[in-house]
């Protein structure tokens, strides 16, 4: 048997296409879809990856603020015992400084005179005394000045008493004292010396 196609090739030829058209119309929002999907797959790993390194930074931070906390405390306790080291250097000085200003003033104390009031405030000293003549308290200047530890001596009273049928002068004046001056400088020389021992290591 013989079969006949009455339908239109043309008609036909269009079917065909619309049919290709559709299946390809599905197949590329198959593709497009698809390629959403992994995009986003991808998006969500790389995600999840930056969450992951956050979290590893933040526990690297916590860790840092720590160290930094223990290190201002450490800080802290450094600075309490060089303040305390420096009070008791300072101790050992005022008791040498002590020590040097009193044996000085004996040994610049000339025959005939005897102290009977010592002054000191900061570096000045006051002094007052008793000496059986002027002369005696014009040397008592004279060994103040040529004292390593004592400078500039000036006379503020002399005024002449008579005290058991003996004239006497009573005299105030008053001198700088560098005792302690001196003991600062050589401890700062020390300290400096320490310091660029430290920093050539």
């Amino acid at each position: 048997m013989v079969k006949i196609n009455l339908l239109d090739w043309r008609a036909e030829r269009r079917e065909k296409r619309r049919k290709k058209f559709f299946a390809m119309l599905v197949l590329s929002a198959l593709g497009g879809l698809i390629t959403v999907l992994l995009g986003i797959a991808v998006l969500n790993a790389q995600i999840d990856h930056q969450k992951e390194r956050n979290n590893l930074l933040r526990q690297e931070i916590a860790n840092l603020d720590k160290q930094i906390a223990e290190i201002q405390e450490l800080e802290k306790v450094k600075a309490n015992l060089l303040a305390r080291m420096r009070v008791i250097e300072k101790l050992q000085a005022s008791r040498t400084a002590m020590v040097h200003f009193f044996d000085e003033v004996v040994n610049t104390l000339p025959e005939g005179v005897f102290l009977t009031s010592l002054k000191q405030a900061g570096d000045e000293v006051s002094i007052d005394g008793i000496a059986e003549s002027n002369g005696r308290i014009s040397s008592y200047m004279k060994n103040l000045e040529n004292s390593k530890w004592f400078a500039d001596p000036a006379l503020v009273v002399i005024k002449t008493v008579e005290r058991e049928h003996r004239r006497q002068s009573e005299f105030s004046l008053k001198v700088k004292n560098l005792t302690t001056a001196k003991l600062e400088g050589a401890q700062q020389a020390e300290e400096d010396k320490g310091g660029h021992r430290g920093g050539a290591r």
